[in-house]
């Protein structure tokens, strides 16, 4: 056997917010087990994880954790799940949620998910076939004065002196919440997150924070663009209803021989139109 063969990444996802955007329905289910197009959000991501080959997981849990264990225990049994729990969720951000699972990860190379990404299945085979280390998926990856990207793309930075000055809080304002951290950046990726929350001022940091001071000090970031592929963010009851809207129908555990297949016959269709 060929000691070639690459290791599928592990699966992060950090599950422990609260939900407050979705009003008094987060208090009857935590918001990543509401259903979108007849999939639980949650579901939606393990079986895409599972289509691409990605079988290791590590769930950081908070609000209602005890219902999104049970959940994943009854509908994924047997796979490879490590849970850790954010006590202190309702007063942290993400940065913190990563930090804590940084034992359960420990040297592996990791794929970084915020719960509340409904994303189809496409993006992710995207990111794992890409031969670029810490790649952030991006809505676009062209910078502007509202929203600058301080990753490194195919095409040369317009202003590289210009793009020094970017702040760490800005220069990852396009990343959907999907990104694939490389095994050797995983120590200084938590060391960084570590110092950010020595400082009790920075508890509600995103991890995003972090990826830009580990760019701005030299380790390299890539943009990989996904422009035209589906994927809602949900913060807000209108991205609910725009998420539901966009996917139409239950998710699916499709292997890639399978998507090639469909993704031409849906190509030969479209010719013959």
């Amino acid at each position: 056997m060929s000691n070639d063969i690459k290791r599928a990444p592990v699966a992060v996802i950090l599950a422990t917010g609260t939900g407050a955007h979705f009003g008094a329905a987060a208090d009857k289910s935590p918001a990543c087990l509401r259903s979108v197009g007849g999939s639980v959000i949650l579901e939606r991501t393990l079986r895409n994880c599972l289509s691409c080959g990605i079988s290791q997981f590590v769930l950081v849990l908070g609000h209602r954790a005890d219902e999104i264990r049970q959940f994943v225990d009854k509908t994924f049994r047997g796979i490879r799940v490590t849970y850790v729990t954010n006590t202190r969720y309702d007063n942290s951000g993400s940065a913190q949620a990563l930090l804590l699972a940084r034992q359960a990860i420990g040297m592996s190379e990791f794929v970084k998910f915020d719960a509340n990404v409904v994303f189809e299945v496409r993006i992710l085979r995207r990111l794992l076939d890409s031969n670029e280390t810490n790649v952030l998926c991006m809505n676009g990856t062209t910078p502007s004065a509202d929203n600058t990207v301080k990753v490194i793309t195919d095409d040369p930075a317009p202003d590289a002196e210009a793009d020094r000055t970017i702040t760490p809080e800005l220069a990852f304002a396009a990343a959907i919440g999907i990104e694939k951290i490389a095994a050797k950046t995983g120590a200084r990726l938590f060391a960084e997150l570590a110092q950010i929350m020595d400082d009790p001022m920075r508890s509600n940091d995103p991890d995003t924070v972090a990826y830009a001071r580990l760019s701005a000090a030299g380790t390299p970031f890539h943009a990989l663009d996904i422009a035209g592929l589906n994927w809602v963010r949900i913060d807000t009851k209108a991205d609910f209803d725009a998420a539901n809207a966009m996917f139409g129908s239950p998710v699916t555990t499709v292997s890639r021989g399978q998507e090639r297949a469909i993704d031409a016959a849906t190509h030969k269709h479209t010719e013959s139109l």
